[in-house]
């Protein structure tokens, strides 16, 4: 009943056209506001699972590393043992050092990888390869599998693999401080091709085979710097963690691939959470055009509201008609935004007319991700608001109808 005044209120001519001026001008507004809310969220979701998929590509499931220290050791019977574990699908271990890549001048200071064969099952940058194979070589000629920001720093067309690359890498065994250099391990290796993920990875990481690095860091063979993971598709990663800790003990430290990137995920929610704040303010901004719309409406109405009054309405019915009045507007213009935003992004899901530009990126196009979330937040938003703006109005009215009562 009371929305039925409402859109009566709402359709009805009124003596004063900037009443209605008014109106349109907060049901635009809101509109607005609601698509832009609506249009945003969806392409920050795009980004984030563009982000997230890249880090997955060189992040495993689970990954296991020393809880002090920067190795651990695990004989083949203790690998055996986490293999057996539920869940668990591929295992690889890995060795990782900072060395010094060197191609004539030009040299970079690089992360040096070791991994074995099942590393290209844990790991996606197989998949992400911009020139030549993932290919590691054999244990008596290892190869090397370069970021395409090493690539680019040591001046080199990996995949060509004309010229080979010196590595310099620090030994782990005992040092003679009289002759600094024996400290150091050095060799040349060949290049097989280089992967482009994201700068992080293509500007630090360089991958080779896991024996190569143990022999130039003189470690055994039961040495590691992490074991990495890959899950089963039904299996829980954090049962997974939690069955893994149990037989490793508390030497070792356990992370899913959520807690190996907490601080991303961390800053993605945050980075979502203050653009809709910002967003939200064209909302507060219609929400005084509201304002001052029912107002003006209420002292349209005064007539209305004695004649409601003589017929019995009480002080709580003549202001619930002035609230449902504004939430009428919200729905008006929110739905209307909420349904164009909707069809933006479907088209842009489909046809991406709306290119990205600027700068080199892996797409060409913003990436877009619809949330059913997003779309019931910015309705109880557009709500929340239209209700704290329409209680002012209506609140007025409802004390006009009481001193009208009085008289």
């Amino acid at each position: 009943m009371n929305f039925l005044f409402a859109w009566r209120y709402f359709k009805a001519k009124k003596s004063t056209n900037a009443i209605n001026i008014i109106a349109w001008i907060s049901i635009v507004a809101i509109l607005v506001g609601a698509a832009a809310l609506i249009l945003v969220l969806s392409v920050f979701n795009g980004f984030e699972d563009l982000v997230k998929s890249l880090y997955s590509s060189f992040y495993p499931d689970i990954r296991i590393s020393p809880a002090s220290g920067k190795h651990l050791t695990l004989t083949a019977d203790d690998l055996a043992r986490l293999r057996r574990v539920s869940g668990v699908a591929y295992l690889s271990g890995t060795l990782e050092e900072k060395a010094l890549l060197q191609n004539g001048e030009n040299q970079s200071i690089i992360h040096l990888k070791g991994v074995d064969d099942e590393y290209r099952r844990v790991s996606g940058v197989a998949a992400h390869m911009l020139r030549g194979q993932f290919d590691l070589g054999s244990p008596e000629q290892p190869l090397l599998v370069l970021g395409a920001g090493v690539e680019n720093a040591v001046g080199v067309q990996s995949d060509r693999n004309i010229v080979p690359l010196l590595v310099h890498l620090p030994r782990k065994g005992a040092v003679d401080l009289s002759n600094p250099l024996n400290a150091i391990s050095a060799d040349t290796v060949n290049t097989a091709g280089a992967f482009l993920i994201q700068q992080d990875f293509d500007n630090k990481y360089v991958l080779t085979r896991l024996s190569f690095v143990r022999q130039m860091m003189e470690l055994g063979d039961d040495r590691f710097s992490a074991i990495e993971i890959a899950l089963r598709p039904d299996a829980d990663p954090n049962q997974v963690r939690t069955a893994l800790q149990r037989e490793l003990g508390a030497g070792l430290r356990v992370q899913t691939r959520y807690e190996q990137n907490a601080s991303l995920y961390a800053v993605m929610r945050a980075e979502k959470w203050v653009i809709y704040a910002i967003l939200s303010l064209i909302l507060v901004v219609a929400a005084f055009n509201m304002i001052g719309s029912l107002t003006m409406l209420v002292l349209e109405k005064r007539q209305d509201i004695q004649v409601l009054h003589a017929l019995g309405s009480d002080r709580r019915r003549i202001q619930s008609i002035f609230l449902s009045e504004g939430v009428l507007l919200a729905l008006i213009g929110g739905g209307t935004g909420i349904l164009l935003a909707l069809a933006l992004a479907l088209a842009q899901i489909r046809y991406k007319f709306i290119p990205l530009t600027g700068g080199s990126f892996l797409i060409d196009y913003f990436p877009v991700k619809l949330n059913p979330w997003d779309f019931l937040l910015v309705a109880l938003t557009i709500v929340v608001i239209a209700v704290i703006a329409s209680w002012v109005p209506a609140r007025k009215a409802a004390k006009q109808q009481f001193l009208v009562r009085e008289s």
